[in-house]
């Protein structure tokens, strides 16, 4: 069904999650799988005194060589073919959300895989969120994984319901 899955990973247990899911989704459609990574780029006070902005840079792109590698390794355990890529966010009129969309579309993906982190709310308005913004503007389809933790409140908060629910004939037949 799907032939070029592109994946952003960051780092966060969500996106690895969203990362296994995407390479079961490549392992069994046989389809190529892009791990990305994007590099932010925020403004940087140039004039402050002693500051070096690569300094910062250097380390973004250290992880995500080393979250990448982890992902190639992994890629090739499951017999996934693809070429793990870490992209730059362009230093004015970009986010990181415009950057993995234009980055789908060079890879030509089919699908997009995207973790989320499930916020609601205030939490959502004030952090805003990549997984929506994508969303919004992609031309593709987009998966979004829930995070492993969102999954467990979930099943949880299910639970006692489920409980109270298989409770209740017992009580009734007093």
């Amino acid at each position: 069904m799907y032939k070029r899955i592109l994946v952003a990973i960051d780092g966060s247990e969500t996106s690895e999650h969203a990362f296994d899911t995407a390479l079961q989704l490549a392992h069994d459609n046989d389809a190529q799988l892009q791990p990305l990574y994007v590099i932010d780029n925020p403004l940087m006070a140039y004039d402050a005194s002693g500051y070096d902005p690569t300094i910062l840079r250097d380390a973004f792109v250290e992880e995500g060589q080393r979250l990448l590698a982890d992902a190639l390794a992994q890629m090739k355990h499951e017999n996934v073919a693809g070429v793990p890529r870490i992209v730059d966010v362009a230093p004015i009129g970009e986010d990181i959300s415009e950057r993995i969309r234009i980055s789908a579309n060079e890879f030509n993906a089919d699908l997009l895989v995207l973790g989320t982190h499930g916020r609601r709310g205030f939490k959502r308005l004030f952090l805003g969120s990549v997984a929506e913004r994508v969303v919004r503007s992609a031309s593709l389809p987009v998966l979004l994984v829930p995070s492993r933790q969102a999954q467990t409140t979930a099943a949880d908060a299910a639970r006692p319901a489920q409980t109270e629910a298989a409770a209740a004939p017992h009580e009734l037949s007093r």
